[in-house]
Formats: C-alpha cells, structure tokens, sequence
C-alpha cells in the first residue's frame, strides 16, 4: 500500500502534535503552584525542604496527640460534674436537696423558708437547671453557704443573690439566692416553632 503525498502530510502533522503534547504534559507536571517552570536542579532542593518540613511535621504528631489525651481526659473529669438525672424536674430536685444540705450543715442550722424551680435553659452544650430559695441566716452564715455551694463536686453557681434586712437584734437577713447547675442537653425542651 502506497501513500499519497496527502497523507504523508497528515501523519507528519499528526507526530508533530503529539510530540507537543506529551512535551506540553511533562512540562506542566514539574511547575510550580506558581507556575513558573522548575527546573531539575531548583526541583531537587526544594523537594528536600518539603520532606524537611514534613518530617518535623510528622514529629509533632506524638506530641500533640498526648496533648488532645491529655485534654479529654480533663473533660471527662469534668463532665463527671454534670448533675445526671433522667428529667430536668429531677435534676432541679437534686439541686434543692444540694442547698438545703449545705444549709442544714451551719451551725447553727439554716432553714429554707421557700423555695422555686425557674425553667431549664441552653447554656452552649449544656442545659442550665435553676433553684432559687430563700433563707433568713446572719452574714457569716450566708459567706459560709456560698463558699460551701461554690466547693460542691457537682458544677454550681449562684446567679443571683438578694439580701433584705430581717431582724437588727439578731443581725440576720433575709436572702434569696438562685442556684444554677450544668445538666446534660438532653434535659433542655426543644423550642417547637408555632403558629401566630
């Protein structure tokens, strides 16, 4: 079989094109991000610097991990603070029972005269269960009660606190103290959106 000058032609344009893309592809593999062309000898030390740098990369991961075990573990003791309980009603009633043993141990004891369960709220991933109550104790009384509410295992905080005057002979108060505890998210109602 012979040729035609014609195809003698199209089969040498069809090698020059060919030729240019496999040129164009290898080109274009050893560029940079910039895209400047690199060549083998600036290729070489700068793969060098990249396996350096992976390297010391590589050896901080030991380090880091023992890091990360280190703050869950933190976190794990700390959640263990978290009231558990099945409902937040129960939750709010474990709490009830924290302060009126905190106030029983005074010396002398300090009754609580009221109590009053406000509603459960998100506090980032959290729930936040309230309990206010209300005491007629003496000043000391009071300090030693919300330093021993602060100290609990359980997380605890006094969000607010009223003091009114109560009695000036026997220099006591009446007080109103709203006590907080973390609880699991679980126990935070969902807001369900309604019609108007």
């Amino acid at each position: 079989m012979t040729l035609s000058e014609r195809d003698r032609r199209a089969l040498l344009l069809l090698g020059f094109a060919a030729i240019g893309t496999v040129l164009y592809v290898v080109i274009s593999d050893t560029t940079v991000a910039t895209g400047t062309p690199v060549s083998a000898q600036t290729s070489i030390p700068a793969a060098e610097k990249r396996l350096d740098r992976m390297r010391q990369m590589a050896a901080l991961v030991p380090g880091r991990e023992e890091v990360l075990k280190q703050v869950q573990a933190q976190v794990s003791q700390r959640e263990k603070r978290i009231l558990q309980a099945d409902t937040a009603a129960q939750a709010q009633a474990q709490l009830l029972q924290i302060v009126r043993r905190v106030a029983q141990a005074q010396n002398p004891p300090v009754e609580l005269r009221g109590s009053e369960f406000g509603a459960v709220k998100s506090l980032a991933d959290f729930g936040e269960v309230p309990v206010s109550v209300n005491v007629e104790c003496g000043v000391e009384q009071l300090l030693n009660i919300l330093s021993e509410l602060t100290a609990q295992q359980e997380l605890l905080a006094v969000n607010e606190l009223r003091v009114y005057s109560a009695n000036a002979k026997q220099k006591t108060t009446n007080v109103r103290l709203m006590v907080t505890a973390l609880v699991p998210k679980k126990l935070v109602p969902e807001k369900k959106g309604g019609a108007f």
